[in-house]
């Protein structure tokens, strides 16, 4: 998730767990605890590839953050020695933040070492975009009391219950709706005869009404949406090429077998002014995807390996009025 859902998040866990004991030294650290995880992406990690595939992975281990706790709990009761008898408190605080905040980012598309380092597949159940304002903004608005209402603390501890719970119903809610949508495109599909060996789906910016869907066929891979309110109206799929004869002599190209990994199968090749490039197919939507890396030149028969490199990211943000029609629009394309 993003840095403020994950830095209010962990402020109102704060709240809820000590506040009305420390008061708002448990907001603070709850916000400090909550950004920890990210501070990985500080972290040079030797190359382009490295850095996409390496982050979310020590730092966002259920086991390591488990570990921690205990010892972010001495240090806040250190720093505060007014508060040292609240130290079972304190340990609660930082096991709930660190774990949750990991917890929030396994519900995005991008992929999660949770269980780091006995298992470095990255895992992910992906029924949230990175930024969901139904989710963040009653958390913000908790957050917020707590700090305006510091004359009726009470009210404000109260509003930031309120605000937890709402968005933890929202989760809820995301997780049911992501089921649903996986049962129902796989009926779409199997109706429509449609070819292929895996899909996954996700949800559309900033809503779970929408959901995006690519799915894997051999050489090629399809793109297609699904909205809640699509009732009995066909799935209109779009192909494109995988174009994996590019992968020719480099499949042992340690970014690329990286890449594959990391991605679960879910990219595909292209050739552009002399250049290899990987796309991971998961994050963006044809043809503009956020990542995509150079990874061989092509200079003879066979591509040669090159040290990777990140294309830049060029988003069109007109998209997101296409997204919105489309929740309630059927067809893909209208004026």
């Amino acid at each position: 998730m993003d840095s403020l859902t994950q830095l209010t998040f962990g402020a109102a866990c704060g709240e809820a767990v000590l506040g009305q004991k420390v008061g708002r030294k448990a907001l603070v650290w709850g916000a400090v605890l909550g950004t920890i995880p990210d501070l990985d992406v500080f972290i040079s990690l030797g190359g382009p590839v490295n850095e996409f595939v390496y982050h979310r992975g020590f730092s966002h281990s259920l086991i390591i953050l488990a570990l921690l706790s205990p010892l972010m709990a001495w240090l806040i009761s250190t720093v505060h020695a007014d508060t040292k008898r609240f130290y079972p408190g304190w340990l609660l605080l930082s096991f709930l933040v660190l774990e949750g905040s990991v917890l929030l980012d396994l519900l995005t598309i991008y992929g999660t070492q949770i269980f780091w380092p006995f298992d470095t597949t990255p895992k992910a159940i992906p029924v949230l975009f990175i930024i969901d304002p139904l989710f963040t903004l009653p958390v913000v608005f908790g957050v917020l009391a707590v700090l305006l209402l510091k004359r009726h603390r009470t009210l404000g501890h109260r509003l930031n219950m309120i605000g937890l719970v709402l968005g933890l119903t929202y989760l809820i809610w995301a997780i049911g709706t992501g089921e649903f949508v996986k049962h129902r495109v796989t009926e779409k599909l199997t109706q429509q005869k449609v070819s292929y060996s895996r899909f996954i789906s996700s949800p559309a910016p900033f809503t779970t009404l929408l959901w995006r869907v690519v799915g894997i066929d051999n050489d090629l891979y399809f793109e297609t949406y699904f909205s809640l309110f699509d009732r009995q109206a066909p799935l209109f799929i779009d192909f494109y090429p995988r174009n994996l004869a590019l992968m020719t002599g480099i499949g042992e190209h340690p970014p690329v077998v990286k890449l594959e990994r990391f991605t679960r199968g879910y990219f595909a090749f292209s050739a552009a002014e002399g250049y290899v490039i990987m796309t991971d197919l998961r994050m963006g939507s044809e043809p503009d995807y956020v990542f995509r890396f150079n990874v061989a030149r092509l200079n003879g028969p066979h591509p040669t390996p090159i040290d990777d490199e990140r294309l830049e990211t060029t988003l069109d943000w007109r998209r997101l009025a296409w997204v919105w029609r489309r929740i309630w629009n059927t067809r893909p394309n209208y004026e």
